[in-house]
C-alpha cells in the first residue's frame, strides 16, 4: 500500500506535469543542475524531465529564432568554446564519427547589451564558421564592428556573409611558454596581445574578447553538460544542443545582468518586460496548446 505521499509522488509520474512542476524543474535545469539530478529534487520520473527539456529547448530555440531579428548590435565579439559529445574525440566508435567527439559552441555577443543573438553547434571548421556567421549577419539591422581571435575560419566567414560592410579586427593573444610540469588546466601566461585591421575601419580601442570569454565561463557554470571532468557530458548531439537553446532563452530574457541592471533582452530593446521562469513555462504551453489543436482540431 501507498501513503499519502508516495500517492502524490506517483500521481506527479503518471498524470500531466503541473505548471508549477514544470516551472520547478525548469529553474533546476537553468541553474546547472542535471536531469537526473532534478529529477531526483522534484520528485519527478526522469522522462517526464527529459520530454519536457526537449519540448522547452525547442521550444525557446525557435522564439529565438524569430524575435532576435533586426538587432541594433553595435560591437560583437565571436568565439567557440569546446566540450564533447558521447565520448572524446579519441574514443568515437566506429559508425559514429559526426555524432559523438569534439564539439564546438560558437558564440556571438554584444558587447554593450551582452546579447547573445546567435549561437552554432558542431565542429570547429570553415563549414560551421560560414554558417554561423551567416547567421548572425541575417539578424543584424545596420553596420557591426567585429572582433574574433585568430581561428582562421573566421576570415573566409566574415567576408562571406558581410563582404566589406563591416569593420573587423582579429585580437590574437600572446602566451609564454608553459611551465614543467603545470597541471593540464593550468593555461599558459598571457606575455601579450596583437590587434590587427581585417575589413572596413575598427575602433581597436573597442577591439577586445573579454566579453565573449566571460560569456564561455558562464556556460560552464551554468550548462552541466560543459563541465570538465564529469560524466555529465551529453550522450547526444541533438541534447547538447538544446541544453545551449534552453541556457540562452533564460540568459537572454530571465537573468539580470549586474552591471546593466535588466536583461540583454530588455537592454537591446528586445523585451520590454523582465521574463520569468513561469513566463517561459507559459511559452511552451501555448505551444502545447497550438500543436494539439493542430492534430485534433479543438
Amino acid at each position: 500500500m501507498l501513503d499519502a505521499k508516495h500517492k502524490s509522488s506517483y500521481s506527479n509520474r503518471m498524470n500531466k506535469l503541473t505548471h508549477e512542476k514544470r516551472a520547478q524543474i525548469l529553474h533546476l535545469l537553468v541553474e546547472g543542475n542535471s536531469m537526473r539530478a532534478t529529477a531526483r529534487i522534484a520528485d519527478v520520473a526522469f522522462n517526464s524531465v527529459a520530454k519536457f527539456f526537449i519540448d522547452t529547448a525547442r521550444v525557446c530555440a525557435e522564439y529565438q529564432d524569430r524575435t532576435f531579428r533586426e538587432l541594433s548590435c553595435k560591437k560583437l565579439q565571436l568565439d567557440e568554446i569546446w566540450s564533447f559529445v558521447y565520448s572524446k574525440a579519441k574514443n568515437v566508435p566506429q559508425g559514429m564519427e559526426g555524432q559523438a567527439g569534439d564539439i564546438w559552441t560558437w558564440v556571438a555577443i554584444d558587447a554593450d547589451t551582452k546579447l547573445v543573438p546567435s549561437w552554432r553547434i558542431g565542429d570547429r571548421g570553415g563549414d560551421i564558421a560560414k554558417e554561423f556567421v551567416a547567421d548572425l549577419a541575417s539578424r543584424l539591422a545596420n553596420r557591426v564592428q567585429i572582433t574574433t581571435d585568430g581561428h582562421k575560419a573566421y576570415l573566409e566567414a566574415v567576408e562571406g556573409a558581410f563582404g566589406n560592410e563591416v569593420d573587423y579586427a582579429m585580437l590574437v593573444k600572446l602566451y609564454g611558454e608553459v611551465v614543467e610540469g603545470q597541471k593540464r588546466y593550468s593555461p599558459a601566461e598571457c606575455v601579450g596581445i596583437k590587434k590587427t585591421k581585417i575589413a572596413g575601419n575598427p575602433d581597436l580601442c573597442c577591439t577586445s574578447t573579454s566579453f565573449v570569454e566571460r560569456q564561455n565561463l558562464t556556460m560552464r557554470m551554468s550548462i552541466r553538460r560543459f563541465t570538465r571532468l564529469t560524466n555529465a557530458f551529453s550522450k547526444k548531439i541533438e541534447n547538447h544542443a538544446h541544453s545551449v537553446a534552453l541556457h540562452y532563452m533564460h540568459y537572454n530574457f530571465c537573468r539580470i545582468h549586474k552591471t546593466l541592471r535588466q536583461t540583454p533582452a530588455m537592454a537591446a530593446g528586445v523585451s520590454a518586460n523582465l521574463w520569468s521562469i513561469n513566463d517561459i513555462v507559459e511559452l511552451v504551453e501555448n505551444w502545447e496548446k497550438e500543436q494539439h489543436k493542430a492534430k485534433w482540431g479543438y
